[in-house]
């Protein structure tokens, strides 16, 4: 391999590094406290599903946010289905062709687990979560404003993971 090759490798592993800590660092992961009774629902919940579901509700909050960012509905399929992936979509679709873009940076969830089938295959939990929300209009910034929202959502176990199948907002009570 020639000398400029090394070179062109060398600048591009560097790029590739760079970016990757520029989209870490622009992520900051929210602070999650979780309420979980020792059984929410007449199963017994092990600690391992538990973490599972908490792991990937968050995942899904993350994918969410990349979805809307880059106006993309095909991204939620990683961590969605049914209900909420359609809703989702939808929503995604409006805003890309009205040439808005809606960012999410959520700050702080409060989990709580709140009932986990007889057959396990679904956990619903209640979270309420402080976000940060921007609105853009062709990259050009209408307004950020915090949130407060209570959300009920519905995990489906998958072949590897549990995805959100239904996400609600309620009105968070004072």
């Amino acid at each position: 391999m020639s000398r400029r090759r090394y070179q062109v490798s060398g600048w591009l592993i560097g790029v590739c590094a760079l970016a990757t800590a520029l989209l870490a660092a622009s992520y900051q992961q929210p602070e999650v406290r979780i309420e979980a009774p020792d059984s929410p629902g007449p199963r017994v919940m092990e600690d391992q599903t538990r973490t599972a579901v908490i792991r990937d509700y968050l995942q899904a909050w993350q994918t969410m946010s990349a979805a809307f960012r880059q106006n993309q509905p095909d991204l939620l399929a990683a961590d969605f289905v049914g209900v909420a992936q359609e809703k989702l979509a939808s929503t995604i679709q409006q805003q890309a062709k009205l040439g808005i873009r809606t960012l999410y940076q959520d700050r702080n969830h409060d989990i709580r687990l709140a009932f986990y089938s007889p057959e396990g295959l679904s956990i619903q939990l209640i979270d309420t979560v402080d976000y940060d929300l921007q609105l853009q209009d062709h990259d050009k910034v209408l307004g950020t404003q915090h949130v407060r929202s209570r959300y009920v959502a519905v995990l489906s176990p998958t072949e590897v993971r549990w995805k959100v199948r239904v996400l609600q907002v309620a009105p968070v009570v004072p």
